[in-house]
């Protein structure tokens, strides 16, 4: 059902991210820290920073028993959170280039309570 989510999984482009966070098929999770959350992330997506994933955190209660696509700032951060998700058994993706190529890309970005935003 997934064919782009695997154990190894293959990194998204912002655009096949955005669809399929759109379309239902994945949770997009911003593993980003607050200040950055805040500063503009993608409608819809829900905020856990990499150090409380890394931690033990549990997942919010949304991204639970789903495919799990996971955005940082440049794509590293984020493949660490896939890389733990994994482990932990779950199916994740990244997002190559992170909450800066989903910028440049001009796909949504919304900051604070929805207004529009900026990527940090």
């Amino acid at each position: 059902m997934f064919p782009l989510f695997r154990r190894d999984p293959a990194r998204l482009t912002p655009e096949q991210a955005h669809r399929q966070t759109r379309e239902g098929q994945a949770v997009l999770l911003d593993v980003r820290e607050t200040p950055e959350w805040q500063a503009g992330h993608a409608p819809g997506a829900l905020h856990l920073p990499l150090s409380r994933l890394q931690a033990g955190a549990p997942l919010p209660r949304a991204a639970q028993d789903r495919p799990v696509i996971t955005v940082c700032r440049s794509g590293n951060r984020s493949r660490t959170a896939t890389d733990l998700l994994a482990a932990r058994g779950m199916e994740a993706t990244d997002v190559v280039g992170g909450m800066t190529a989903w910028a440049r890309a001009g796909l949504p970005v919304t900051a604070g309570r929805g207004a529009g935003g900026g990527t940090a």
